[in-house]
C-alpha cells in the first residue's frame, strides 16, 4: 500500500479520496505549517506527498522521503517551494493546480484594487475607532477607477482574468508579457508595453508573473520611481517579486499606495510596512474560497492517484 503524506489539514476530505484509491494516508492534522523536523520525519517511506506552497521540498526533504517517492503534488499553482530539477533527476513527478484558482485570485486582486483605491480599510478603522467626526468634503479622497489605466504585469490566466474584469470600469488596459496576447488585445483593446513603459503609463499596476529567480525583486526602487504619483501597486502573485524595503520607502514618501496579499518572507513583513496607512495588507487569501480550495485539494489528490496508478498526471510541472 502506497504511503501518502498530506502536509496539513485541507478544506476538502481528500484523505478519504486517496484511501479509496488504496493509499495509506498520513495526515499532519494541523492548520499550521509543520515544523521542519516533523515534516522530514513523516516523509520517510512516502510514495507521494500532497504539499502546500509553504513546505520546502528540497534535497533534504527528498533524501528524507527515500527512493520510493514517486510524486509531489503541490496544492498551489506556483511551485517555487519545490526543487523541480532535483525531483526530475530523481524520477519524481511534480504537479500543481492551475486553472481552478484563476477566478478566485482575480476576484481577490480586484478586492485589493477597490479597497486600496477608495481607502476602504482606513475608513473602516476610523469609524470603528470612534474618532470619525462626521462627513466632510475632503475626507479620505481616493483614486477614480472609472476610465483609469490598468497595467497587467504577466498576462497569463490570472492576469487575463483581472484585465477582463476591468471592462465594467471602462478602463484602458496595458500589459507587459514575454509574448503578445492577441485575444486580450481584441477583447479589451489592450496594448502591450515594456515593463518600464507600463509603470509610467498605469494608474494601477497589478503583478501576475510566476516567481523565478530572474524575477526576484523585479519591482525595486528604480521601478517604483517610474510609477505615476498616486498610482497603486497590487501584488497577488509572489512576495519575492517586490523589494519590500524599497516599497516601504516609496510608500513613506506618499507617492504611491499598495495592496498586498503576498510578502517576501511570509508571515513576516518588512520593517515599517504594517505601520503605513496607505497600504491594504491581506494574509495570502488569493485562492481562499471554499469552492476553490476544495477543487485545488481534489486536483492534487487526483494527480497523486494517477501517478501511483501508472497514468500520466493531470497537471505535470515542467
Amino acid at each position: 500500500m502506497n504511503k501518502v503524506l498530506i502536509t496539513r489539514r485541507l478544506p476538502a476530505p481528500v484523505d478519504s479520496l486517496l484511501a479509496q484509491a488504496g493509499c495509506a494516508v498520513d495526515l499532519i492534522d494541523s492548520e499550521a505549517a509543520p515544523e521542519r523536523a516533523e515534516l522530514l520525519r513523516r516523509l520517510s517511506g512516502c510514495a507521494a506527498v500532497l504539499a502546500t506552497a509553504t513546505e520546502r521540498i528540497d534535497g533534504e526533504a527528498l533524501e528524507a522521503a527515500g527512493t520510493g517517492l514517486r510524486v509531489v503534488a503541490n496544492c498551489a499553482v506556483g511551485y517555487d517551494n519545490i526543487d523541480v530539477l532535483l525531483c526530475r533527476r530523481r524520477g519524481v513527478v511534480v504537479t500543481n493546480t492551475p486553472d481552478v484558482l484563476t477566478e478566485a485570485t482575480a476576484d481577490l486582486a480586484w478586492a485589493l484594487i477597490l479597497a486600496t483605491a477608495r481607502r476602504v480599510v482606513e475608513g473602516d478603522r476610523w469609524v470603528r475607532s470612534g474618532a470619525w467626526p462626521g462627513w466632510a468634503p475632503s475626507q479620505l479622497l481616493g483614486v477614480e477607477l472609472c476610465g483609469a489605466t490598468l497595467g497587467i504585469v504577466g498576462a497569463g490566466r490570472i492576469g487575463t482574468a483581472v484585465a477582463r474584469r476591468s471592462a465594467g470600469f471602462g478602463m484602458a488596459v496595458r500589459y507587459a508579457h514575454p509574448r503578445a496576447a492577441p485575444e486580450l488585445e481584441r477583447a479589451l483593446g489592450a496594448q502591450r508595453l515594456s515593463l518600464d513603459e507600463l509603470l509610467r503609463a498605469s494608474d494601477i499596476v497589478s503583478l501576475h508573473v510566476p516567481f523565478r529567480e530572474e524575477n526576484r525583486r523585479m519591482i525595486g526602487a528604480r521601478e517604483l520611481g517610474l510609477m505615476r504619483p498616486g498610482a497603486l501597486l497590487i501584488n497577488t502573485a509572489r512576495g519575492a517579486l517586490v523589494d519590500e524595503a524599497a516599497l516601504v520607502q516609496a510608500l513613506r514618501s506618499g507617492r504611491i499606495r499598495a495592496g498586498l496579499d503576498v510578502y517576501e518572507a511570509e508571515p513576516r513583513l518588512a520593517p515599517g510596512l504594517a505601520e503605513l496607512p496607505n497600504t491594504v495588507l491581506l494574509p495570502h487569501l488569493g485562492s481562499a474560497t471554499l469552492v476553490t480550495r476544495t477543487r485545488m485539494a481534489r486536483m492534487a489528490a487526483e494527480n497523486i492517484i494517477a501517478v501511483l496508478a501508472g497514468r500520466p498526471p493531470l497537471n505535470p510541472v515542467g
